[in-house]
């Protein structure tokens, strides 16, 4: 098992992070309402699902060792719905104190309640997600060189989402040190996407990004355990 599991489901993350963006821009107030509520449900789905997905692969990684070399990027991955949960949670917040008086839904403090409820829910992910962050840096420092693959790809999207949490926070409280951190990582970000896209560039023209490690590794062994049996029937014969 590795963290690419998360990838299905953080697809309800994502969507309902977007639903905030497009309610914050609706100028009816009505359509507003209904995509802020249909966006909760997606994060309802997404974020306790990945939460569940996340549990199993800690105890895989407390049990066995760490994935591969191929696949050690995957380490990140947990990330992408902490941090998107994260920026999804604190959005729909902010666009719920705006709408939901507009409305004239719920009561008059409920606005509030979302809105802080969001932030506080929001921060708790972001800590969470400070944890695997360092959690996927000893992985990469632990396995030192791996070979570069289409899955170097991961590093982009997972960070990328933890500085849209961070960029939140620190507007919505607001902090400069947030901001600053905010920046910092989306820096980085664009950096790793010039390295990877360069690699990805740099693979398709002499082919080795079509060759996969793992399915080899794995034909390999296959290899090996069909000359062994066929060894142990000669002797047998």
């Amino acid at each position: 098992m590795t963290a690419v599991w998360l990838l299905p489901i953080v697809t309800c993350v994502v969507a309902s992070s977007s639903g905030a963006v497009v309610a914050d821009v609706l100028s009816n107030a009505q359509h507003a309402l209904w995509t802020i509520l249909a966006s909760y449900i997606l994060w309802g789905i997404g974020v306790p699902f990945a939460m569940m997905v996340m549990v199993i692969y800690l105890h895989r990684l407390t049990l066995h060792k760490l994935p591969a070399k191929s696949v050690i990027v995957s380490a990140f991955l947990p990330l992408g719905p902490l941090g998107q949960g994260s920026f999804g949670i604190m959005k729909l917040g902010s666009v719920a104190q705006k709408v939901l008086p507009k409305t004239h839904s719920l009561q008059s403090s409920s606005p509030d309640i979302f809105y802080t409820a969001g932030f506080l829910i929001g921060i708790i992910l972001w800590s969470f997600g400070l944890v695997w962050f360092f959690f996927a840096v000893a992985s990469i420092f632990k396995t030192r060189t791996f070979p570069f693959n289409i899955g170097w790809w991961g590093f982009t999207f997972p960070i990328g989402v933890f500085a849209t949490g961070t960029c939140q926070m620190g507007q919505e409280l607001p902090s400069t040190f947030f901001n600053v951190l905010g920046t910092i990582i989306s820096l980085c970000v664009v950096i790793l996407w010039m390295v990877v896209s360069i690699g990805t560039i740099r693979g398709i023209i002499t082919g080795t990004v079509f060759y996969d490690q793992v399915v080899a590794e794995y034909d390999g062994k296959e290899e090996d355990k069909r000359q062994i049996s066929m060894t142990k029937g000669v002797y047998s014969a």
